[in-house]
């Protein structure tokens, strides 16, 4: 997943507003009295949340599977002259050298597993990665937005040196849409090299995160819409889940 396509991808998001998107990950965390420390990022692609974040305060360190998007994230980073360390693992086995004061997985990365044992994998990894008390905050594209939203739906669009095609096909029975992605870089005389990519992403029902959540150890969720404080609302597009490692019980004289 994302191997050529890592090389265009911030083309295709260039109107995604991650400087906003960052504060309010920032103001997430600090809800849990986070407002700075040591953060991953899983799934954290180019590192377009990650380099904002750490310009905020908080030691970032990033993590993502695809190699080739490591390397599109490191070169951000040094470009931004921030110092990031960018690691190659799967979520489901994260494993860091060190404890952590929260975890974030943006961006739909959750959206990518393919099943409730796999997000409940990652929940677990997350809380062994973090110290008591510490922070899980992720987000998901709803089944609301699966089915009303992304669906079968085509989507074609053009810049002036990009172009892309997007085809989904939507299950209503395993809440699964897959993408076929066909995108056209402009080159020298008016030629285009295409760059194709297929991803499949899973929506999972709110109660089912919760109940992961739960069975992996975490407290205190909290759940709002799509960068908002408040209750997601029945039409809601995005989720954004917020979950605490509690602390161990006092222990008596």
């Amino acid at each position: 997943m994302y191997t050529a396509f890592a090389s265009v991808y911030d083309r295709l998001m260039a109107d995604v507003d991650y400087p906003a998107w960052a504060s309010f990950y920032q103001g997430l965390l600090s809800l849990y009295g986070l407002r700075s420390g040591k953060v991953c990022e899983c799934a954290c692609g180019t590192g377009s949340l990650t380099i904002p974040l750490s310009a905020m305060g908080y030691q970032m360190t990033g993590v993502d599977i695809s190699d080739e998007m490591l390397f599109e994230a490191s070169q951000k980073a040094r470009r931004s002259g921030a110092m990031i360390p960018f690691v190659r693992q799967d979520m489901r086995t994260l494993r860091l050298h060190r404890t952590m004061d929260g975890v974030l997985c943006t961006c739909d990365g959750v959206n990518y597993l393919p099943s409730a044992q796999d997000v409940l994998l990652f929940f677990f990894a997350a809380y062994m990665a973090l110290r008591p008390g510490g922070v899980l905050a992720f987000d998901v594209s709803t089944p609301y937005k699966f089915k009303h939203v992304l669906g079968n739906n085509f989507i074609g669009d053009e810049t002036a040196d990009t172009a892309y095609l997007w085809k989904n096909a939507y299950d209503p029975r395993t809440l699964r849409v897959q993408m076929d992605l066909a995108v056209f870089i402009r080159q020298e005389q008016e030629t285009y090299q295409r760059v194709s990519e297929r991803q499949t992403q899973y929506a999972y029902p709110l109660e089912t995160l919760e109940e992961l959540l739960a069975s992996a150890g975490f407290t205190d969720t909290r759940i709002f819409g799509d960068r908002t404080y408040a209750q997601p609302r029945p039409t809601e597009q995005r989720w954004h889940i917020a979950a605490r490692k509690p602390l161990p019980p006092e222990t008596g004289a």
